[in-house]
């Protein structure tokens, strides 16, 4: 539960209050297990989650959209004193720091501080990578693969090739359709927004073994000011 981690505190002069996040995601799947997911970190925060149909699509808007935040800052003061923008994107095979620095690139190009380059708290955009898709954060908290689907083995985690969620060769989500259809699950073919919902609302966000995933919960407890 998102009390587990909070601690009390007070915000440093000059930082924002952060009362509200908007996420930008490149798919339905990734929408799906977001809005089980980030109550358990927000907490009080409000949310929005905005998805894409694919990883292409949200690089092509993404531009234009962060281009709408930077002139929303310059007219909502309470936009721009309370809220943030936090991009999701899945690296698949590409390069992870040359992606990152294309986000970096297009949010400084709409005069955006992003968490990355900018001094202390005073941010409005973080990019955020899941390496290298979405099903590398199941595999780092298998406790909810289990209590979704009962029939997986417990012993998928100390397998070699599973043992490190973000460096699951030949395809994350590939290889978690081919661990639930040995367990006798989706015969035909990963429903991944149904797996979404169906893994995402037994996630424990403290127990994570996924590098990724914890860069991401750190970054959104830090902005509940936990």
């Amino acid at each position: 539960p998102a009390s587990a981690f909070r601690r009390p505190g007070k915000t440093g002069e000059g930082e924002m209050t952060i009362e509200h996040v908007e996420l930008l995601v490149e798919e339905p799947s990734m929408e799906a297990a977001l809005r089980r997911l980030l109550p358990k970190v927000l907490g009080h925060l409000t949310f929005e989650v905005y998805p894409h149909q694919c990883k292409d699509e949200l690089l092509l808007r993404l531009p234009q959209r962060l281009r709408g935040y930077s002139q929303r800052r310059k007219s909502d003061s309470w936009f721009r004193d309370h809220c943030r923008i936090v991009v999701v994107i899945e690296r698949d095979d590409e390069n992870c720091a040359e992606l990152k620095r294309r986000l970096e690139t297009m949010a400084e190009d709409a005069a955006l501080a992003t968490r990355s380059n900018a001094k202390g708290n005073l941010y409005t955009v973080a990019n955020r990578l899941a390496i290298e898709e979405l099903e590398a954060w199941y595999f780092g908290d298998w406790e909810a693969v289990r209590a979704a689907y009962p029939r997986v083995s417990a012993s998928v985690p100390a397998q070699a090739k599973y043992r490190h969620p973000d460096a699951i060769a030949g395809g994350t989500w590939e290889a978690f359709e081919r661990v639930l259809q040995k367990a006798g699950y989706f015969s035909g073919g990963l429903r991944k927004v149904e797996a979404a919902r169906t893994v995402a609302v037994h996630m424990e966000p403290s127990r994570n073994t996924s590098p990724s995933f914890c860069a991401f919960r750190d970054a959104l407890l830090e902005m509940a000011g936990a």
